[in-house]
């Protein structure tokens, strides 16, 4: 089995998940910035960028520490969007615009999520693709 490691007064306990102080540490500071929340059937992606679409931080439902189904799920959703939300208050992100893209279960708790950690949204945009001219129909039958 091996022997239990016990902690001593002074050592540093290792820590679980993704931390914020590891990515804010070189990194400059804004006020306005851009979150992209893409939501798929699987996992929900967010990514941080500034004001001109230069990506600063991302994280995922994977990255948070969820696995399988449990990615997909609005819960994971809404922890994924605290994690970018603590990044993006580390680096003084005061008015965010938020961008949604895919049809996910974690698409609304995720904006719900963003909405109450004090940001300022300025605007809420939809862009998921939307097919033009519908499904394509079958073929005629020929006998």
């Amino acid at each position: 089995m091996g022997k239990k490691r016990v902690i001593t007064k002074g050592e540093a306990v290792p820590s679980t998940g993704v931390s914020a102080a590891k990515t804010v540490s070189k990194g400059r500071t804004f006020k306005d910035g851009r979150v992209n929340i893409y939501s798929s059937y699987n996992n929900t992606l967010i990514s941080l960028a500034d004001g001109q679409g230069n990506v600063v931080f991302t994280t995922s439902a994977g990255a948070v520490g969820f696995k399988g189904t449990k990615k997909s799920t609005p819960f994971a959703a809404s922890k994924v969007a605290e994690t970018l939300s603590d990044v993006a208050k580390a680096r003084g992100v005061e008015r965010i615009a938020i961008i949604l893209r895919g049809i996910g279960p974690g698409r609304e708790s995720a904006l719900r999520s963003l909405g109450t950690k004090g940001f300022e949204i300025q605007s809420i945009r939809d862009v998921t693709p939307v097919p033009h001219n519908g499904p394509q129909l079958k073929k005629v039958r020929r006998v």
